[in-house]
């Protein structure tokens, strides 16, 4: 039998609103002895990675610049967190999900020959620490969401998700850096590079309009 599950949630996508989007997937059984280890299974699965679909779809909308593709990724990315949820053992469940969330938006930025994949980083460079500076504070209380979307948009992957992470989910730099696969040190290098492009072009945008 199919055992489908619909999650209803919101999302900071487009102009930073809530919308509601459904997510649905099956998992077969072949059996009734299987069927009952698995319903189990998946009781806990609900239980700790569902309530992280909000961070899920933020990472992979703010990843693609697509609001379908980031649906498609959050679905596919949900199947392979309950395919390989039997060797998580962590705590953190919301930094464990968004690791697959981030692999599988990767997968597809790859598959579409993406072209802001890299960037060059000087890793002797770190963050002063300041989580206050300009560019921040709009990101973490955009009255100008079109603004915010279109500097957002306007960043390599790298960059995007970094600043999505750190700002808006509110991860540590240890969390980060357990997602990305890179040091703390790192973690604060790019976030500082990351802060710095996006106070240029909002600095450039704000120029203009004068």
């Amino acid at each position: 039998m199919a055992v489908t599950i619909e999650a209803e949630y919101g999302v900071w996508a487009e102009d930073l609103g809530s919308r509601a989007k459904v997510v649905k997937f099956a998992v077969f059984q072949r059996d009734e002895e299987q069927g009952a280890a698995q319903e189990h299974e998946l009781a806990s699965f609900e239980a700790i990675m569902l309530p992280h679909m909000d961070a899920a779809h933020n990472l992979a909308r703010w990843l693609l610049r697509n609001e379908q593709d980031a649906q498609d990724v959050v679905q596919e990315a949900y199947l392979r967190a309950f395919k390989s949820f039997g060797g998580f053992h962590g705590s953190n469940g919301r930094a464990w999900l968004l690791t697959i969330v981030r692999n599988t938006a990767y997968t597809l930025l790859k598959k579409n020959r993406a072209v802001d994949l890299t960037t060059t980083f000087d890793e002797e460079i770190h963050a002063s620490g300041h989580e206050s500076s300009s560019p921040v504070t709009i990101l973490e209380h955009a009255e100008d969401a079109e603004l915010i979307k279109n500097a957002m948009n306007e960043l390599p992957a790298e960059f995007r998700e970094i600043l999505t992470l750190r700002h808006q989910e509110e991860l540590s730099y240890q969390e980060i850096g357990d997602i990305l696969k890179i040091p703390t040190g790192t973690v604060m290098s790019r976030l500082a590079r990351a802060r710095g492009k996006l106070k240029e072009y909002l600095t450039s945008h704000i120029s203009q309009e004068k």
